[in-house]
């Protein structure tokens, strides 16, 4: 046998070995329900993420938070592409973690009221009426909340609160009915820029918070450290694909303008004193469900 038979011989061992270390890793987007919303709006990130990692990726559609957090739980799912609000849950319920965060460019929260309401501080708003978002929501509830909680007003006790669509409640400070919003920030001035026959000074916020923890893709407890760290590596070194993977589909239009950054549990404590203050100290389900 010929030294050039040997090594051609090692050489496939070597690439059979590398073939056989390959994994199938199943992978759900909490806020995606049905396997063809997957497909349309996560199949381009889907495609940069085997590139990147050299693995195949399946999607796990989920039909709810719980159903995300049960399936980590089952080992039935591995990567978990999720908000602040679900993670702290799902983090108490599956000891799942956080591996790469989703770096929304301003992402925060604030209290809006109207500029002729005599309301200038958060303060003002004891005994008064205010909307917020969707139940559970991280900015347009939760965020929020804990804006208020920063500033002297407990969210349970001090105010009367109301939850609606950020559509609804703007209307709704527009006509008087209620005398502020918590929403997203971001979210409020795309409806509030639709406004042209007010003066732009007809609202005015009077409180905001600072940028909120990632988004992220967790990894569930049960899957091998030296694999998660090797995906982690992986989608950092190859984030210009996996951004455009990401944003490809205009339902993802929030990431335009993203980075992605290695994270930590402890990123997540404020998130964990949002639910305190909202009244569910335990986050150990999910507010709404």
């Amino acid at each position: 046998m010929t030294i050039k038979t040997i090594l051609l011989g090692l050489g496939l061992a070597a690439a059979t070995a590398t073939a056989s270390l390959a994994e199938t890793w199943k992978l759900a987007v909490t806020d995606v329900e049905g396997m063809e919303r997957l497909q349309t709006e996560w199949g381009p990130f889907k495609t940069a993420l085997e590139s990147a990692t050299g693995e195949t990726f399946e999607f796990f559609p989920v039909n709810s938070r719980t159903a995300a957090a049960e399936a980590l739980r089952g080992k039935t799912v591995d990567f978990v592409v999720s908000g602040p609000a679900e993670y702290v849950v799902i983090n108490k319920l599956t000891e799942a973690t956080p591996l790469v965060g989703l770096g929304r460019p301003d992402y925060h929260c604030a209290i809006i009221v109207r500029a002729d309401s005599g309301i200038n501080v958060p303060a003002d708003l004891k005994g008064k009426k205010v909307a917020f978002g969707d139940i559970g929501s991280t900015s347009n509830m939760l965020c929020p909340m804990q804006v208020l909680a920063d500033h002297g007003i407990d969210p349970v006790n001090d105010i009367e609160k109301i939850h609606t669509s950020r559509n609804i409640a703007h209307e709704a400070l527009k006509a008087g009915d209620v005398d502020a919003l918590g929403s997203n920030a971001g979210s409020w001035l795309s409806v509030r820029n639709k406004e042209t026959e007010l003066p732009y000074g007809y609202f005015k916020m009077i409180a905001r918070s600072g940028d909120l923890p990632n988004d992220m893709i967790m990894v569930g407890a049960h899957v091998p450290k030296e694999a998660a760290e090797t995906v982690k590596n992986a989608i950092l070194d190859n984030k210009a694909s996996i951004i455009e993977g990401i944003i490809a589909h205009e339902e993802n239009d929030k990431y335009v303008g993203m980075d992605l950054v290695a994270i930590e549990d402890s990123a997540y404590d404020y998130v964990r004193s949002m639910y305190a203050n909202a009244g569910f100290p335990q986050f150990d389900n999910f507010i709404g469900d």
